[in-house]
């Protein structure tokens, strides 16, 4: 049996190739993919992003990948958002005023608390809100790496969070859309744990 291609959104910004590799070292098929026609023929997508909230639009947009991160979204295939590329998906961010996000989930991503360090930037362990989701499946308290100063909305999608100034959102999951606000491709051994969880998910549903 062939293995599932997973197509890793290249939409210009640096530190894409972390997540291919970290994939790729887990056996997946994975590559950086620009080509909105071979997005679409992939059988899962992964979304990840650094930097400013509007500059990572603004690059989706100016790539015209923006749609087909929608599409894909919408498809009903497995779909893995990673930091930025978790808050990309939302509505909005105070990070960039105006700037409309992708709308794939309600809400606008906001700022951390005052009286913590902005950005976090360090490990901190997850506390699991809905421990037997498939995608925390052995990593449910487990420490990640974590590297931002936005948050996204605390909603029924969240499947866990980290304490940061009070309870954050790090991870949720709509359905087919799955997002995690840490880098598990930076998070050691647990973060692959999950990497693989994902990856067994996307075989599973050929």
């Amino acid at each position: 049996m062939s293995t599932p291609k997973i197509a890793v959104i290249d939409y210009g910004i640096g530190n894409l190739r972390s997540a291919e590799k970290a994939l790729q070292h887990l056996g997946a098929d994975a590559a950086l993919v620009s080509d909105p026609e071979v997005i679409d023929g992939a059988a899962a997508a992964v979304l990840p992003g650094v930097g400013a909230f509007g500059a990572c639009m603004d690059a989706l947009d100016a790539s015209g990948l923006a749609g087909s991160v929608r599409s894909f979204a919408a498809s009903g295939r497995p779909f893995l958002g990673i930091c930025v590329g978790m808050q990309l998906l939302y509505d909005a961010s105070d990070e960039s005023p105006g700037r409309p996000g992708l709308g794939v989930l309600e809400g606008t991503v906001r700022r951390l608390p005052d009286g913590v360090k902005h950005p976090q930037m360090q490990w901190n362990r997850l506390e699991a809100t809905e421990p037997t989701h498939r995608l925390l499946a052995g990593v449910e308290d487990a420490w990640m790496y974590f590297v931002h100063s936005y948050v996204a909305p605390m909603d029924d999608t969240v499947i866990a969070t980290c304490e940061y100034g009070g309870p954050g959102v790090a991870a949720v999951a709509s359905d087919n859309v799955w997002a995690v606000q840490f880098h598990p491709e930076k998070s050691g051994l647990v973060g692959l744990d999950l990497l693989d969880n994902f990856v067994t998910s996307v075989q599973e549903s050929q």
